[in-house]
């Protein structure tokens, strides 16, 4: 029995010593700085909003086709009838919510793309009582991202058009969509919504994560909504370019799909909404794509596709999610800078001619063109870089 006991006290004394070495084996390794959290919360919110872009709406399909099949299928029919009742609302100014503008995951999303410094003192330009335009210098990243030049009277509704285009748009949903840039306080007064192709508002769920947050179908009646029966104070962000312009982003190019998009200038005229023109420097940094020459079967297949489905089946890559060395679909961790540029004073024509439309469509370009001039030095480019537009 002795024996037994002291086999017994030998083997709990050699656990207790396990245990403790165990523990401080444990204590030894280092905890997560605050940098390291930080890195992490910022990689997470951008997957986030990269998985819900790609895949919420497929997803959600399926998903509602395979209940319909099963004993759940009261789920995908009370889903439908919804959609159905609520099938205008996209057009109607969408559901917008405020709470979601204001998340603060969208803080961390925008911390994920590092910030550029610019030679220049002062980057942001706000207004003061002294003046219309007087310049102040900030050091929050806030006033690093987006770039205000002149003011937006909210006495007045505005087209805001937004290039370049890129694989995702992240430039123009970070400024215009969340409030982590600070939109709200450089334009005060001024309600921004985004556009984007209609058939996203017809994918279940999807559609209710976009109206959300203030975006609207790109089409002549939503748009036209929010410029005639919201208001004013209205400023309507269209990407020009579109799905075709994003077949052509590749870092160190810089290509417009602009010349004959003229249809945003004339919904200008018609509704008396001042033009305004935007840049996101870094936008086409962000991935890299495999771009196939005109001609070639591939770049056929992928035109055609466009004009088909309205969106471009891009072959492009980014980083991985472990990490920066490896290829996946989350963006390179590059600057990205919007600068809002002077707005283009439109009066209001209910039916504008074509030789009006060319008129006031030269001076969006011309006032474009001197934006991407006067700035392209300040973020990234170089004094040869040259704005192409086609």
């Amino acid at each position: 029995m002795k024996t037994i006991i002291a086999a017994c006290s030998q083997n709990l004394s050699g656990s207790r010593a396990s245990l403790h070495a165990a523990l401080r084996t444990l204590l030894a390794v280092p905890w997560p700085s605050q940098r390291d959290v930080r890195a992490w919360l910022q990689l997470l919110a951008v997957l986030q909003w990269v998985l819900s872009f790609l895949l919420l709406g497929p997803v959600t399909l399926v998903l509602l086709l395979y209940l319909v099949f099963t004993r759940f299928w009261p789920i995908s029919a009370l889903y439908l009838a919804w959609v159905i009742f609520d099938w205008d609302t996209p057009e109607k100014g969408g559901r917008r919510l405020p709470c979601l503008r204001r998340w603060s995951v969208w803080r961390h999303f925008r911390d994920y793309f590092p910030v550029k410094v610019s030679p220049s003192p002062c980057l942001q330009h706000t207004v003061l009582p002294q003046s219309p335009v007087s310049p102040l210098c900030a050091h929050s990243p806030l006033s690093l991202q987006l770039v205000k030049t002149h003011d937006l009277s909210p006495g007045h509704n505005y087209i805001i058009g937004s290039h370049p285009h890129g694989i995702l748009c992240v430039g123009a949903f970070c400024n215009f969509i969340t409030g982590s840039t600070g939109f709200s306080e450089l334009f005060p007064g001024i309600r921004p919504f985004l556009t984007t192709l209609a058939g996203n508002f017809r994918l279940p769920l999807f559609r209710e994560y976009l109206m959300s947050g203030g975006l609207c179908p790109v089409t002549r009646r939503a748009i036209g909504h929010l410029l005639s029966n919201n208001g004013t104070g209205n400023a309507v962000a269209i990407v020009i370019g579109g799905a075709a312009e994003s077949l052509s982003c590749s870092p160190g190019v810089t290509t417009l799909i602009l010349k004959n998009r003229k249809g945003f200038v004339r919904m200008a005229l018609q509704h008396g909404a001042f033009l305004v023109p935007s840049f996101s420097f870094g936008e086409n940094e962000l991935f890299r794509q495999v771009v196939f020459e005109e001609g070639s079967w591939m770049r056929a297949v992928q035109q055609r596709f466009q004009k088909m489905m309205g969106f471009a089946p891009c072959v492009f890559y980014g980083r991985g999610l472990t990490s920066v060395r490896s290829r996946g679909f989350l963006p390179y961790a590059r600057p990205i800078t919007t600068v809002v540029g002077e707005p283009v004073t439109v009066p209001k024509i209910e039916e504008p001619s074509s030789e009006v439309v060319d008129l006031y469509h030269g001076m969006y370009v011309r006032s474009l063109l001197k934006l991407f001039n006067d700035n392209k030095t300040k973020y990234g480019l170089s004094e040869g870089d040259e704005l192409r537009i086609v």
